[in-house]
Protein backbone atom coordinates (compact mmCIF):
# COMPACT_ATOMS: atom_id res chain seq x y z
CA UNK A 1 0.00 0.00 0.00
CA UNK A 2 1.42 3.37 -0.96
CA UNK A 3 0.74 4.78 1.99
CA UNK A 4 2.70 2.89 4.24
CA UNK A 5 5.61 4.67 5.76
CA UNK A 6 9.01 2.79 4.19
CA UNK A 7 10.51 2.44 7.31
CA UNK A 8 7.13 0.31 7.92
CA UNK A 9 6.40 -1.46 4.37
CA UNK A 10 10.26 -2.76 4.54
CA UNK A 11 9.23 -5.21 7.71
CA UNK A 12 6.26 -6.43 5.41
CA UNK A 13 6.67 -10.44 4.33
CA UNK A 14 4.54 -12.52 2.64
CA UNK A 15 2.35 -14.87 4.34
CA UNK A 16 0.33 -18.56 2.90
CA UNK A 17 -2.18 -18.43 5.90
CA UNK A 18 -3.09 -14.41 6.05
CA UNK A 19 -7.19 -15.57 5.04
CA UNK A 20 -6.77 -18.42 8.12
CA UNK A 21 -5.49 -15.43 10.20
CA UNK A 22 -8.21 -12.73 9.50
CA UNK A 23 -11.02 -15.17 10.03
CA UNK A 24 -9.55 -15.97 13.47
CA UNK A 25 -10.13 -12.04 14.59
CA UNK A 26 -13.76 -13.63 16.05
CA UNK A 27 -15.14 -9.90 16.22
CA UNK A 28 -15.55 -9.38 12.28
CA UNK A 29 -18.44 -11.70 11.45
CA UNK A 30 -19.39 -10.43 7.98
CA UNK A 31 -17.48 -12.72 4.92
CA UNK A 32 -17.36 -9.28 3.27
CA UNK A 33 -15.17 -7.33 6.19
CA UNK A 34 -13.10 -10.17 6.36
CA UNK A 35 -12.63 -10.38 2.05
CA UNK A 36 -12.01 -6.68 2.44
CA UNK A 37 -9.45 -6.59 5.53
CA UNK A 38 -7.38 -9.49 3.60
CA UNK A 39 -7.76 -7.22 -0.16
CA UNK A 40 -7.04 -4.03 1.42
CA UNK A 41 -4.46 -5.26 4.46
CA UNK A 42 -1.08 -6.27 4.84
CA UNK A 43 0.28 -8.29 7.29
CA UNK A 44 3.56 -7.27 9.18
CA UNK A 45 6.41 -8.47 11.70
CA UNK A 46 7.86 -6.21 13.99
CA UNK A 47 10.47 -6.61 16.81
CA UNK A 48 10.57 -5.22 20.34
CA UNK A 49 11.29 -1.66 20.40
CA UNK A 50 10.00 -1.02 16.92
CA UNK A 51 8.10 1.96 16.74
CA UNK A 52 4.64 2.51 15.26
CA UNK A 53 3.69 5.93 15.29
CA UNK A 54 5.19 8.88 16.51
CA UNK A 55 3.67 11.94 18.71
CA UNK A 56 3.29 14.79 15.72
CA UNK A 57 2.25 12.15 12.90
CA UNK A 58 -0.71 12.03 10.71
CA UNK A 59 -1.83 8.55 11.00
CA UNK A 60 -2.93 6.80 7.55
CA UNK A 61 -2.81 3.07 8.53
CA UNK A 62 -4.27 1.21 11.42
CA UNK A 63 -3.36 -1.77 13.13
CA UNK A 64 -5.25 -4.84 14.86
CA UNK A 65 -3.01 -7.09 16.79
CA UNK A 66 -2.67 -10.59 15.73
CA UNK A 67 -0.30 -11.18 18.19
CA UNK A 68 2.21 -9.80 20.83
CA UNK A 69 1.54 -6.02 21.94
CA UNK A 70 2.16 -2.54 21.26
CA UNK A 71 2.73 0.48 24.82
CA UNK A 72 0.96 3.52 24.00
CA UNK A 73 2.57 6.66 26.11
CA UNK A 74 2.70 10.01 26.17
CA UNK A 75 6.07 12.00 26.32
CA UNK A 76 7.41 15.31 27.49
CA UNK A 77 10.55 15.88 27.84
CA UNK A 78 12.69 13.20 29.84
CA UNK A 79 9.19 12.01 31.44
CA UNK A 80 6.94 9.35 30.02
CA UNK A 81 3.60 8.42 31.21
CA UNK A 82 1.79 4.97 30.29
CA UNK A 83 -1.60 5.44 28.68
CA UNK A 84 -2.44 1.36 27.43
CA UNK A 85 -1.52 -1.47 25.95
CA UNK A 86 -2.98 -2.80 22.34
CA UNK A 87 -3.20 -6.84 22.84
CA UNK A 88 -3.95 -9.20 20.58
CA UNK A 89 -7.41 -8.55 18.97
CA UNK A 90 -7.38 -4.46 19.50
CA UNK A 91 -6.69 -1.74 17.76
CA UNK A 92 -4.58 1.66 18.81
CA UNK A 93 -7.95 4.14 19.80
CA UNK A 94 -5.52 7.30 19.87
CA UNK A 95 -4.88 6.56 16.26
CA UNK A 96 -8.55 5.71 15.37
CA UNK A 97 -9.17 9.00 17.14
CA UNK A 98 -6.43 10.90 14.56
CA UNK A 99 -7.27 9.01 11.47
CA UNK A 100 -10.93 10.10 11.94
CA UNK A 101 -10.57 13.48 12.14
CA UNK A 102 -7.17 13.95 10.08
CA UNK A 103 -5.32 14.90 13.26
CA UNK A 104 -1.80 13.82 14.34
CA UNK A 105 -1.03 11.36 16.68
CA UNK A 106 -0.72 13.05 20.16
CA UNK A 107 0.48 9.55 21.32
CA UNK A 108 3.63 7.47 20.83
CA UNK A 109 3.19 3.22 20.13
CA UNK A 110 6.45 1.16 20.55
CA UNK A 111 6.33 -2.64 19.79
CA UNK A 112 6.67 -4.64 23.35
CA UNK A 113 7.72 -7.94 22.14
CA UNK A 114 8.01 -9.25 18.94
CA UNK A 115 4.52 -8.77 17.54
CA UNK A 116 2.65 -9.32 14.43
CA UNK A 117 -0.20 -6.88 13.16
CA UNK A 118 -2.45 -6.80 10.51
CA UNK A 119 -2.41 -3.15 9.09
CA UNK A 120 -5.06 -1.49 6.46
CA UNK A 121 -5.45 2.20 5.11
CA UNK A 122 -7.35 4.28 7.86
CA UNK A 123 -9.28 6.01 4.89
CA UNK A 124 -11.66 2.50 5.37
CA UNK A 125 -12.74 3.14 8.51
CA UNK A 126 -16.16 5.54 7.83
CA UNK A 127 -17.12 3.02 5.56
CA UNK A 128 -16.78 0.14 6.67
CA UNK A 129 -18.72 1.56 10.14
CA UNK A 130 -21.82 2.47 8.00
CA UNK A 131 -21.47 -0.97 5.84
CA UNK A 132 -20.33 -3.37 8.54
CA UNK A 133 -22.22 -3.73 11.88
CA UNK A 134 -19.63 -5.78 13.50
CA UNK A 135 -16.99 -3.32 12.79
CA UNK A 136 -18.87 -0.68 14.27
CA UNK A 137 -19.77 -3.02 17.60
CA UNK A 138 -15.63 -3.51 17.61
CA UNK A 139 -15.20 0.37 17.20
CA UNK A 140 -17.06 1.45 20.04
CA UNK A 141 -15.98 -1.14 22.03
CA UNK A 142 -12.47 -0.20 21.94
CA UNK A 143 -13.12 3.05 22.72
CA UNK A 144 -15.39 1.83 25.53
CA UNK A 145 -12.03 -0.39 26.72
CA UNK A 146 -9.52 2.64 26.14
CA UNK A 147 -12.62 5.28 28.02
CA UNK A 148 -12.29 2.71 31.47
CA UNK A 149 -8.92 2.23 31.25
CA UNK A 150 -7.45 6.38 30.80
CA UNK A 151 -10.50 6.78 33.75
CA UNK A 152 -8.26 4.63 35.98
CA UNK A 153 -5.61 6.14 35.61
CA UNK A 154 -6.32 9.15 35.73
CA UNK A 155 -7.81 7.94 39.51
CA UNK A 156 -4.68 6.45 40.06
CA UNK A 157 -3.00 10.01 39.06
CA UNK A 158 -5.16 12.09 41.29
CA UNK A 159 -6.49 10.44 43.90
CA UNK A 160 -3.42 7.76 44.80
CA UNK A 161 0.12 8.19 46.27
CA UNK A 162 2.82 7.21 44.46
CA UNK A 163 3.62 4.27 46.50
CA UNK A 164 0.57 2.59 46.56
CA UNK A 165 0.26 3.48 42.40
CA UNK A 166 3.85 1.21 42.33
CA UNK A 167 2.57 -1.31 44.42
CA UNK A 168 -0.04 -2.47 42.48
CA UNK A 169 1.17 -2.51 39.54
CA UNK A 170 4.22 -4.62 40.48
CA UNK A 171 1.23 -6.88 41.62
CA UNK A 172 -0.49 -6.37 38.27
CA UNK A 173 2.51 -7.74 36.92
CA UNK A 174 2.95 -10.74 38.73
CA UNK A 175 -0.65 -11.77 37.79
CA UNK A 176 0.24 -11.00 34.09
CA UNK A 177 3.98 -12.35 34.05
CA UNK A 178 2.92 -15.38 36.41
CA UNK A 179 5.69 -14.36 38.14
CA UNK A 180 6.67 -13.00 41.65
CA UNK A 181 10.43 -12.56 40.09
CA UNK A 182 9.98 -9.50 37.60
CA UNK A 183 12.65 -8.07 35.11
CA UNK A 184 12.15 -4.85 35.59
CA UNK A 185 14.21 -1.39 35.67
CA UNK A 186 13.31 1.26 38.12
CA UNK A 187 13.35 3.62 34.82
CA UNK A 188 10.59 1.11 33.44
CA UNK A 189 8.42 1.96 36.36
CA UNK A 190 9.14 5.20 36.30
CA UNK A 191 7.94 5.73 32.84
CA UNK A 192 4.88 3.19 33.13
CA UNK A 193 3.51 5.55 35.86
CA UNK A 194 4.84 8.92 34.54
CA UNK A 195 7.45 9.79 37.57
CA UNK A 196 11.23 9.80 37.70
CA UNK A 197 13.39 7.02 38.54
CA UNK A 198 14.81 8.70 41.91
CA UNK A 199 11.12 8.50 43.09
CA UNK A 200 10.69 4.71 41.97
CA UNK A 201 14.12 4.42 43.63
CA UNK A 202 13.62 5.47 46.49
CA UNK A 203 9.44 4.06 47.05
CA UNK A 204 11.43 0.44 46.62
CA UNK A 205 14.32 0.79 48.79
CA UNK A 206 11.62 1.88 51.23
CA UNK A 207 9.84 -1.32 50.23
CA UNK A 208 12.75 -3.21 50.90
CA UNK A 209 13.03 -2.15 54.20
CA UNK A 210 9.67 -3.34 55.17
CA UNK A 211 10.13 -6.52 53.92
CA UNK A 212 7.46 -6.33 50.95
CA UNK A 213 10.06 -7.31 48.11
CA UNK A 214 13.61 -7.62 46.99
CA UNK A 215 15.63 -6.08 44.92
CA UNK A 216 17.98 -7.58 42.66
CA UNK A 217 20.44 -6.76 39.52
CA UNK A 218 17.50 -5.70 37.05
CA UNK A 219 14.86 -7.70 38.90
CA UNK A 220 12.38 -6.99 41.93
CA UNK A 221 11.03 -9.78 43.92
CA UNK A 222 8.03 -9.56 45.66
CA UNK A 223 7.21 -11.48 48.82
Amino acid sequence: MGIIPRSISDKIRTMDNQKAIVTSLKAFKEPALQEALLTHGQILHFQKGDTIVKIGQYVRFLPIVLKGSIRVFQQKEDREFSLYYVREGETCTMSLAAAYFNNKSVSHGVVMEPTELLIFPANFLTEWQLQFPSWNQYIIAMFRRRYDELINNFEGVVFEHMPVRIMEYLRRRVITDESRILNLSHQTIANELGTTRVVVSRILKQFEKEKKLKLLRGQIEIK
